[in-house]
């Protein structure tokens, strides 16, 4: 599965380096991670690390490849 989450605001690059998985690109006021995502665990465990970091989720959503 691929998929694309959508943080606001701007990650800095310390930020998304916690997230080697994700490729990411800054755009209009978000941070835009995307990239495969195993499974239903590993898409709960992306969610919880960026809960953990303060991150506000906008948008979650599969994607074609």
């Amino acid at each position: 599965m691929h998929y694309e989450i959508r943080v606001d605001g701007h990650m800095s690059d310390t930020l998304t380096e916690t997230f080697p998985e994700l490729d990411h690109v800054v755009m209009r006021g978000q941070t835009v991670l995307f990239g495969q995502v195993v499974d239903e665990a590993h898409l709960y465990g992306l969610l919880a690390r960026l809960r953990s970091l303060g991150l506000r989720v906008v948008e979650m959503r599969p994607t074609p490849h």
